[in-house]
């Protein structure tokens, strides 16, 4: 290796390390310093007060339902795009991306206009029976599902082209039923990239601001609807910054331990294909059809 090149890649690392510190490590340093740079007592009391907790269990909450909902949606709308063709397919794909393109807050305002109490005929419909959506959880869980809907498909996609329908129409052809084939041929083959769409959608509804700060009123007290977002905004406008500091805290965690999930299904992901590529012609590795008699479902 020439010294011109050495030098080159040198540079070229410094220059990234350099760009990340500046933008990541340094301030999420600072965070973590002035968290707790007069003790842990302030943090630790501002996390597990009662608004605090509130707050992270309406997280997990919207989360815990918006996510296996976009994963459910997400794998069926794969499916469709890729293996079927019809009218307005172009159409339905580019809608699945309108939550990358929109502005949350924009989500938001379009949720809060057709859900509204009183000024649209949907959520006037639903308060007069009984169901409000805005200012409350399901409007909250609504704008969750919106901004991270795209994920599972979007990975999902992918997967599906690159496997073709070889094996699912040899499974079809022993006869296997559509279900049996979905649960015993698809879905192993497709696990992966579910896997990494789970982990994205999760990241990003765990971090959602803008949709459910409109949509949620941001109430405090006995009916908060408070996401840890937003408690981190209220507690820095009431000028206690270690409550801040410390929500924003769990936060990061909370985001580095899925991005370290990720890291470490994709490790397992590059393993297991260099176990199937080692086994071919041999044994055929986790995911791969198998012809054998399928007994019919009754």
């Amino acid at each position: 290796m020439s010294a011109v090149s050495l030098r080159s890649r040198i540079g070229l690392r410094s220059i990234a390390l350099i760009y990340l510190s500046a933008l990541l490590v340094v301030p999420v340093g600072a965070i973590f310093y002035r968290t707790f740079e007069h003790g842990l007592s302030g943090p630790i009391d501002a996390v597990t007060s009662a608004e605090g907790l509130h707050a992270f269990w309406l997280t997990v909450v919207c989360v815990g339902i918006a996510v296996p909902l976009n994963t459910v949606f997400g794998v069926i709308t794969a499916l469709v795009l890729v293996r079927q063709d019809f009218r307005g397919k172009a159409v339905l794909n580019a809608a699945i991306d309108l939550p990358f393109a929109i502005s949350p807050v924009v989500i938001g305002l379009a949720l809060f206009l057709v859900y509204a109490p009183r000024d649209s005929w949907v959520g006037g419909w639903l308060m007069d029976n009984g169901v409000q959506v805005i200012f409350s959880l399901p409007g909250m869980v609504l704008a969750t599902i919106f901004v991270s809907l795209p994920f599972v498909v979007r990975e999902v996609m992918p997967v599906l082209q690159e496997i073709g329908t070889d094996q699912e129409e040899a499974a079809k052809t022993l006869g296997a039923s559509p279900s049996q084939t979905f649960w015993r041929v698809t879905l192993p083959a497709i696990r992966w990239g579910l896997t990494y769409g789970i982990v994205l959608a999760t990241a990003r509804a765990l971090g959602e601001f803008g949709a459910v700060s409109v949509v949620s009123g941001k109430i405090s007290g006995a009916n908060a609807t408070q996401t840890l977002p937003l408690y981190v905004q209220r507690q820095f406008e009431n000028f206690n910054v270690a409550g801040a500091y410390a929500a924003a805290i769990l936060l990061a965690i909370l985001a580095v331990a899925v991005l370290f999930s990720m890291n470490l299904l994709q490790r397992r992901s590059a393993r297991s294909a260099d176990a199937e590529e080692g086994d071919a012609g041999a044994l055929p590795g986790p995911g791969v059809f198998v012809p054998q008699p399928i007994e019919k479902e009754a």
